[in-house]
């Protein structure tokens, strides 16, 4: 078989980067808001959890409350209060977008999408100081 001259000329895959591309902060809020609702999903399963075995007995109630002075459950509900006060902001931010704020521009939803990040910092912060 023969390689013709319009055959070598085609175009071809192009192998993306994805370290490269500069995502813009509508994109990033997009994705974080997806993982935020993930991990809120897989949280209830702990959470669950947690409610079953306090409610059990008093030493149930007794074991999770001692589970709460350990830090990597501190952790594990500080990344749930987290997940859950991301999805909030990006939420409110889409129940303004369906009512047609923030889509004039992409400056307008890059500018929203920067007051969900640090709306959700800030309380992911308080989050933290209200547990430790």
């Amino acid at each position: 078989m023969e390689l013709s001259e319009q055959n070598v000329n085609k175009q071809r895959p192009v192998y993306l980067d994805l370290q490269q591309i500069q995502f813009p902060a509508t994109a990033i809020a997009s994705i974080l808001h997806r993982v935020s609702g993930v991990v809120m999903f897989g949280a209830i399963a702990v959470l669950l959890w947690l409610l079953a075995t306090s409610l059990e007995s008093a030493s149930g109630f007794q074991s999770v409350a001692e589970l709460f002075n350990a830090l990597p459950a501190k952790v594990v509900i500080w990344a749930i209060l987290t997940a859950l006060a991301y999805h909030l902001c990006g939420g409110i931010r889409h129940l303004l977008m369906d009512l047609g704020l923030f889509e004039g521009s992409m400056e307008s939803g890059n500018n929203s999408a920067r007051v969900v990040f640090a709306a959700a910092l800030i309380l992911s912060v308080l989050a933290g100081i209200w547990l430790w």
